[in-house]
């Protein structure tokens, strides 16, 4: 690594240089998807930000445990510990097994991760398979005393836990303001505190999804499965931990509690949230109809889109923006961003047409430099993407004849910009055609140029404008055509 790694802590509410605990390794944890409905873009964001993130912890040298659960139980309709499962509850209205539900949604999951070429976590456990697990992070809660049964379910004792610790240490919320601002709930009778939460809930004779336990048939409360499972994988102290920036406030803050009276310490060094997106500056709602899917997003089928947008350009539009920032989609801002994104395409397939010589105008690397430095500030990939830009207009410099580069630079330069944007954020470069494409292509480009010799203006048009629908740019210059895969 070349230079040290700052990340912001949401714990600390600073910059902190990043430690392993145990380098090369480095463990991480993401609170991944409920699987009961569509994966919506909030959840994208959250995913392909870690999918950097994770990407770039390999690229730097660190060996890296990615987690990633899948919760398909425990997540109740109610806001509370009452209601009834979400995947039952789809179940029962499509009269089919719980599990089937699960799996047709935890399938469209890795669809939609897949087009936007996200690398699979290490490992991707689901609350299902890790019953016993959560059942034992319960009894050794209750032994502890910081948990109490009634009525087959088990609540944490958020009183007693605050007699030793910081319950609100997470978002530094005060006790007081959190008992003032929190709703009676389902189950409030059963329990102690206020801000009491079930580690394992009783089951009604009618529910889907349940399983034997030391205190009756039941099923995990929400929040156990993550502390469950990172401990299981990553032990009761490992580096990363992270999700949305609406987890903080209750699912974090429990996990830490849990955690916490569970093996007697702090599970996570580093705390890492994202922040939320918006739609034309207002937040996504179904009852204002702003809402859409990632596919819709593809392919432009939605009252709020002029048009479809490719996963690689929504993917490069989303990490325009830092990962800690609110993002704003729009149509004007999704359309110059893919502006943008041919702009760095074209010019990154015209580096094997660069002709080189004997001496070099430009320092290759500082800027490559300034490009780890991008990323080592806390993942700043809107300045990496800064960066990259600059390399663009290099590159357009050398091709048209206005700066000189020699072999070595022009390696690192090709180099550099392979590193980080296939390797970190992900982005295929397309400097490698299969062979039947490229023949096509360069026998549809002579046409063209045969077409525009003989000032068959309207033909030549019509070329360029019916490969760039298909998905190919076309560039001319003074040194032929250039084309490249959008």
């Amino acid at each position: 690594m070349q230079q040290p790694l700052f990340i912001y802590n949401t714990l600390s509410k600073q910059k902190e240089e990043f430690k392993a605990i145990s380098p090369p390794h480095v463990g991480m944890y993401v609170c991944g998807p409920t699987v009961y409905s569509d994966v919506h873009l909030g959840n994208c964001r959250t995913f392909l930000a870690f999918d950097l993130i994770y990407r770039y912890l390999k690229m730097i040298g660190y060996n890296v445990r990615y987690v990633r659960n899948i919760t398909d139980a425990g997540h109740l309709e109610g806001d509370g510990d009452n209601g009834e499962d979400k995947i039952s509850q789809k179940a029962k209205l499509a009269q089919v097994e719980p599990m089937e539900i699960v799996q047709k949604y935890t399938t469209d999951f890795h669809y939609v991760m897949q087009q936007f070429n996200a690398l699979p976590p290490s490992i991707e456990p689901t609350a299902t398979g890790h019953i016993i697990e959560q059942i034992e992070l319960v009894k050794t809660i209750l032994s502890n005393g910081l948990a109490y049964e009634v009525n087959g379910s088990v609540y944490f004792d958020v009183d007693k836990y605050t007699l030793t610790q910081n319950y609100g240490v997470l978002n530094n919320r005060k006790l007081e303001d959190m008992l003032t601002n929190t709703r009676n709930l389902g189950g409030q009778n059963e329990k102690r505190g206020k801000l009491d939460f079930a580690l394992w809930i009783n089951a009604k004779p009618e529910h889907l999804m349940q399983w034997p336990s030391p205190w009756g048939m039941g099923f995990p409360g929400w929040h156990l499965e993550c502390s469950a499972m990172s401990n299981k994988y990553l032990g009761q102290h490992f580096d990363i931990h992270g999700g949305g920036m609406d987890l903080t406030a209750t699912h974090h803050t429990n996990e830490i509690a849990q955690n916490i009276a569970a093996c007697g310490k702090n599970p996570v060094n580093y705390w890492i949230h994202t922040n939320m997106l918006t739609i034309n500056g207002q937040k996504m709602s179904k009852s204002l109809d702003n809402s859409f899917l990632p596919e819709q997003l593809f392919s432009g089928q939605h009252a709020l889109l002029q048009k479809g947008y490719s996963p690689m350009v929504v993917k490069f539009f989303m990490y325009q923006a830092h990962y800690r920032s609110t993002l704003d989609f729009s149509n004007e801002a999704l359309t110059a961003s893919e502006k943008g994104f041919k702009k760095m395409m074209v010019a990154v397939n015209l580096l094997p047409k660069i002709t080189v010589g004997d001496t070099c105008d430009i320092d290759i690397n500082k800027w490559r430099n300034q490009c780890f430095a991008a990323m080592n500030d806390d993942f700043n990939s809107p300045i990496l993407i800064a960066e990259l830009f600059e390399g663009v207009r290099i590159i357009n410099s050398i091709y048209d004849g206005h700066l000189k580069i020699d072999s070595n630079n022009l390696k690192l330069l090709n180099e550099t910009f392979t590193l980080f944007l296939e390797d970190v954020l992900g982005i295929p470069v397309f400097n490698n055609q299969s062979n039947d494409t490229a023949e096509l292509m360069e026998f549809i480009v002579q046409i063209r140029n045969d077409a525009k010799q003989n000032k068959n203006f309207a033909t030549s048009d019509k070329i360029r404008d019916g490969l760039q629908q298909l998905g190919f740019e076309i560039k001319d210059s003074k040194e032929g055509t250039i084309w490249s895969k959008k």
